[in-house]
């Protein structure tokens, strides 16, 4: 479950939907909200989809959770605590792999330098061929 102080300390009164929701988003990794939701039914089988989806938004207006696009639908939810790495996403198999967000920072600094852009790279995906596909 998630830390009650933690919650307070963001401002937000403890609700069990909070904490379901903040622990669901924990233990899943990157989940869609549906996938939240049913992993909180699993305890829980009355909270509906539309309680998820609130609780999503308010843990991540208050940076407990942050979204990102994995791909062509929806968005996938982490707890921001976990934002140390990018997303590869394999467009021949649909996995989603890891890698540290140090990685991108030559990337991200040269965007910075020659462009004025400060990039957000923990928001999206980087599309590729994994390591497993390539070797088919």
């Amino acid at each position: 479950m998630a830390d009650q102080h933690e919650l307070r300390d963001k401002g937000l009164r403890l609700t069990p939907q909070r904490e379901l929701v903040l622990s669901a988003v924990r233990e899943l990794g990157h989940a869609t909200p549906e996938e939240v939701a049913d992993k909180v039914r699993q305890t829980h089988p009355g909270i509906n989809l539309s309680t998820v989806y609130r609780n999503l938004e308010t843990l991540e207006n208050v940076g407990l959770v942050q979204h990102t696009h994995l791909g062509h639908g929806g968005a996938t939810y982490h707890a921001a605590e976990e934002l140390t790495h990018l997303h590869l996403v394999c467009g021949k198999c649909g996995s989603v792999g890891d890698a540290p967000i140090d990685v991108a920072a030559n990337f991200v600094q040269n965007l910075s330098d020659d462009y004025g852009f400060k990039t957000d790279v923990t928001h999206f995906a980087i599309y590729g061929t994994c390591a497993a596909c390539v070797d088919k």
